[in-house]
Formats: C-alpha cells, sequence, structure tokens
C-alpha cells in the first residue's frame, strides 16, 4: 500500500515497513511501537517508563497561547491514555527563519506554563532557527511518565465483555479547529454569536483530565482495561485500533454514541460550505477518549466522568475477534470498516480556497 497524501501512515504501512525495524532488540521494551498504541512501556525493574513522542504543532492562526495549550495536550494526552499523568518532556523546536524572538517568547512561554498546570518539567531539549522548517510542524517532543509495573494500560489490554465507552462524542478536534480557523463560515451561516461560541469546541482537544479520572475507579481487572485518543480517522478508525491492537471484536450501537449539538451545526455547516461529506465518525477528533472497561464498573465509570463534568455513554461491547467489528444502526447491523479517509483534510484545504477566492 503507498503512503496516504496526508496524515498518519495506516496500519499495513506500520506493518511491512516501521515494524520490522526497530532497532536494537532490547527485552526491557515490554511495549514496543505498535499501531494503534499511544506510547511504548520500558520496564526498569519495580517501576516502568512510558513514553511518547509527537510533532509541535503550532497554528499562528490558533494564537501563540492557544497554539502551545494544544502541543502540550496532544502529548500528554496520549501519556495519559495509560492512566499514568505525564511527568517530563523533551523538547525540540524547529522554528521558521521569520520567526520573531517576540512570537517565539509568548509561544514558549505559554508552553512552559501549561506544562507547569500539567505537572510536566521540561529536561532537555533543542531549539533553533533552520531553513526548510514552518508551520506547523516545529520540531517534535518526548512526554515520559513513571508507572508501577503493573499501573498502567494500554489500547492492547481490552478484554471479551467489557464494555466500551466513549467521552464527548464524536469530531471534537475536527469542529474545533475549523471553528478557530475560519469563524467567518460558522458567522455567515448561524450568525456571530452561535461562530463566537463554537470557538469554546477548541478547548475540548484533551483527553488529559477523562484518562486520569476514568484511571481513578482502578485498572486491568478493578476496572479500566485500556483507553485510545481517537485522533485521525476519528472514532471510527479509533475503535478499529483498539479491537486490532487487542485482539479482539466490538459491537458498536450508533444511536447510543452522544454527539454534541454545536459540533453538529459546525459539521454541516462545512459540509454545506466545501460541498465535502464530514462524516464526523470519521473525522479527526483528538479530544474523543475511547475506554474499554470491566463491566461491573461501567456505570460507575460513566457516572464518575459525568460528576467530573465530562459527557460519557457506553456504546458497546468487546466480543471475540471472530466476531468482528460490527455497527448497529436503525436495527440492522453490518461491518464495521476502516475509513479509507480522514474528510477533515479534503474539508480544511477546500475551505481555503474558497475563502482565498470569495
Amino acid at each position: 500500500m503507498s503512503l496516504p497524501e496526508l496524515g498518519k501512515l495506516k496500519a499495513s504501512v506500520f506493518k511491512e515497513v516501521i515494524f520490522p525495524n526497530l532497532g536494537a532488540e532490547d527485552e526491557t521494551v515490554i511495549v514496543k511501537p505498535t499501531h494503534g498504541v499511544d506510547f511504548g512501556v520500558v520496564d526498569l525493574g519495580d517501576r516502568v517508563l512510558i513514553v511518547k513522542s509527537d510533532p509541535i504543532f503550532v497554528v499562528p492562526e490558533y494564537g501563540w497561547e492557544r497554539s502551545a495549550w494544544f502541543a502540550v495536550h496532544i502529548l500528554a494526552s496520549d501519556v495519559a491514555t495509560s492512566g499514568v499523568p505525564a511527568r517530563y518532556m523533551a523538547v525540540d523546536f524547529n522554528l521558521p527563519v521569520d520567526m520573531k524572538k517576540e512570537e517565539f517568547a509568548t509561544l514558549w512561554r505559554a508552553f512552559s506554563n501549561e506544562c507547569k498546570k500539567l505537572g510536566i518539567s521540561i529536561v532537555s531539549g533543542h531549539t533553533g532557527k533552520y531553513e526548510g522548517c514552518n508551520y506547523p510542524m516545529l520540531g517534535g517532543a518526548a512526554a515520559i511518565a513513571i508507572a508501577d509495573k503493573n499501573g498502567y494500560v494500554t489500547s492492547a489490554m481490552a478484554k471479551v465483555g467489557d464494555k466500551v465507552v466513549v467521552t464527548k462524542g464524536p469530531a471534537i478536534e475536527t469542529s474545533g479547529i475549523l471553528s478557530v480557523m475560519f469563524p467567518q463560515v460558522l458567522e455567515e451561516r448561524y450568525g456571530k454569536e452561535f461562530a463566537l461560541k463554537a470557538q469554546e469546541i477548541f478547548w475540548l482537544q484533551s483527553v488529559v483530565k477523562d484518562a486520569l479520572v476514568a484511571a481513578s475507579i482502578g485498572i486491568r481487572e478493578d476496572g479500566v482495561t485500556a483507553m485510545h485518543d481517537a485522533t485521525e480517522y476519528g472514532l471510527w478508525g479509533g475503535l478499529h485500533e483498539v479491537a486490532t491492537a487487542s485482539n479482539v471484536g466490538m459491537v458498536i450501537y450508533k444511536e447510543r454514541i452522544p454527539i454534541r449539538e454545536d459540533v453538529k451545526k459546525v459539521i454541516r455547516a462545512f459540509s454545506d460550505f466545501t460541498g465535502i461529506d464530514i462524516d464526523p465518525y470519521k473525522a479527526i477528533s483528538e479530544g474523543t477518549l475511547i475506554i474499554t472497561v470491566r463491566p461491573n464498573k461501567a456505570d460507575e465509570l460513566v457516572l464518575k466522568l459525568k460528576n467530573s463534568g465530562i459527557e460519557a455513554a457506553i456504546i458497546g461491547e468487546v466480543v471475540s475477534k471472530e466476531e468482528g467489528i460490527r455497527l448497529v444502526e436503525d436495527g440492522s447491523e453490518r461491518k464495521l470498516e476502516y475509513p479509507e479517509q480522514d474528510p477533515f483534510w479534503p474539508a480544511f484545504f477546500r475551505t481555503v480556497e474558497l475563502l482565498k477566492n470569495k
């Protein structure tokens, strides 16, 4: 399979190219790079080291403070899906040549302040300006946590019989970014008040709180068995990734999945504006947490999330691999396919094109 035009590589490319080539073998690496698993784990004896890397994603149009928040939470969210908060970060900023000192200072201070709020210490890094570097990818960073030997979960630990819980609903990142980047589309459709309010969706693009609240009910046999942030390819992609990593199947009931009214309106507006059908269930959704949990703890989990101000619902159950990944909709059942494309990207660039020519 060829590489996608944009976005994360699919499992087939990962399996063919990346997984067979992971440097030196080391038995202390107990969770290796795996498609659909958000981090790696190194055995330190009685404790483990949890490590995650990602690009530093900075969009000046968000504003420097908002960009810094987003960059930190992308990393911290993936580590938090272990049930353990990130504690350290190593940061590499490769800055564009036209970036001004004042701009970088604002970005860096906001980045540091957000790390401080989350209890993350910045321990090392590199910063420089280089030809060929440009927004939004300004380098990369690694977030690190330390946990007890059995004090974490991965998205490969879901068990048959678990309930599947989702937080916030689909298309959080899609609607949050489109609302901030192109408010004029929403203002023209729904008015200025809604356009301003919709930009608040942006701040939902984190699962740090979701994951740590979930882990507080217990993990593994005592509660939560797996967690995964539904990023590229959206909720449908994320569910596939958990099921594949855990070697299980799932039955998902579409009518049980919550979807925010403001998200529905944003998706509708941009689908109409671009002429692209933005399926919210296939669209990138940083901030939507997929959780599998032992059935006797599922109701407690949903209640605890809701009491913490996080919308959540039980949307299905984990079944055997042989039963496949299935979607129940309007009383009928069908195979749930992994999305061929995330509709966010074509909708985003089509909006840019249409507004430029307007």
